[in-house]
């Protein structure tokens, strides 16, 4: 039985203590939090121990489950691999991408695992239909939200975007040829804004918008590929793939005659997905693939190392973002 501490019991760290209490082959160890009333509060809510220092939790568990602030990741990370634990990381990995380079090297060498929080990657529309992602020569995703403090100690790029850079990165096996990116600060000193073209050796194309300063919610990401079209919204959990019918041989000689009587329908194959209804809890399904990664010492699904790569694009977006600010003299 895994004994799992978590690490900053706020908004999403409160629910990652939940999850662990619920499962077979782990337990909660404990919570500790920087802040001791929010702590004391979240203990109180789930019966659980709450540890009076980081110390004595890393004495009592075998692994961490880190969901502090980003900026404290890498220090609670380090600490954590360095008594030997493994650790699950919310997203972003860290804030910098040298932090993460180093946390990599040493869970390496000490053979821990390193899981981060890229929880659409478990997302129950994705799952249902990422056998029929193949080869995307085109996709756009669009993630926008209305505005709130969490998150906003980081760009919008890491809060944010980073969700979509990881899923692009995950379906388009290719180098990163170019990035073209813009963005703006509206509420916050930082980017709270942000479009970026992402084009691959291999000739795939990405565009990828995100904002916290929406007037709506919406989380949606399209794939097209050779003979598919397939649409994704993270937020109804409904997918829609269209597919070239095998039959539409049967009227192209037609519609090459011209004929504008023919419906629509019959060219393409149409089919939708609803995975609202029953659909398994994305968190529940992410956290229990680490506890597995680790007692069965097999590849997390997202490793640190693609935690990594994600963080290295977004940091580029946010280079070429704050050079173009630069040189408009547009302040961040």
């Amino acid at each position: 039985m895994l004994k799992i501490g978590v690490v900053g019991v706020g908004h999403l760290g409160q629910h990652h203590a939940r999850k662990f209490m619920n499962m077979d082959n782990a337990i909660l160890a404990g919570i500790y939090d920087a802040k001791s009333s929010r702590a004391k509060e979240i203990a109180k809510t789930l019966s659980a121990h709450r540890f009076e220092s980081y110390d004595a939790l890393l004495d009592t568990c075998d692994a961490v489950d880190i969901a502090a602030t980003t900026t404290a990741h890498y220090e609670l990370a380090l600490k954590a691999l360095q008594a030997g634990k493994h650790i699950f990381l919310e997203k972003p990995i860290t804030g910098k991408l040298e932090e993460a380079k180093e946390l990599l090297d040493l869970a390496d060498s000490k053979k821990l695992k390193i899981q981060v929080g890229h929880i659409e990657r478990f997302n129950p529309v994705i799952l249902r239909v990422e056998n029929e992602i193949k080869d995307p020569v085109f996709i756009e995703s669009t993630r926008i939200s209305t505005f709130h403090s969490r998150g906003t100690d980081v760009p919008v790029v890491l809060d944010v975007m980073i969700h979509d850079i990881d899923l692009i990165l995950s379906f388009v096996h290719s180098p990163i040829k170019h990035i073209h990116a813009s963005g703006i600060g509206i509420l916050t000193p930082s980017i709270d804004i942000a479009n970026a073209r992402i084009e691959f050796e291999n000739g795939a194309i990405a565009n990828v918008t995100s904002s916290r300063v929406s007037l709506k919610q919406e989380r949606k990401i399209r794939f097209f590929q050779k003979d598919c079209y397939i649409t994704l919204d993270f937020q109804t959990k409904q997918a829609k793939v269209i597919k070239k019918s095998p039959h539409v041989m049967k009227y192209l000689p037609k519609i090459m005659m011209g004929a504008t009587d023919i419906d629509p329908a019959k060219l393409v194959d149409q089919s939708l997905y609803d995975c609202a209804d029953g659909a398994k809890d994305a968190l529940s399904m992410e956290l229990q693939s680490w506890v597995d990664a680790i007692l069965t010492d097999s590849k997390p699904i997202v490793d640190g190392h693609a935690g990594a790569k994600a963080l290295e694009v977004a940091e580029q977006i946010i280079t070429i973002i704050n050079k173009q600010l630069k040189k408009s003299k547009i302040k961040v």
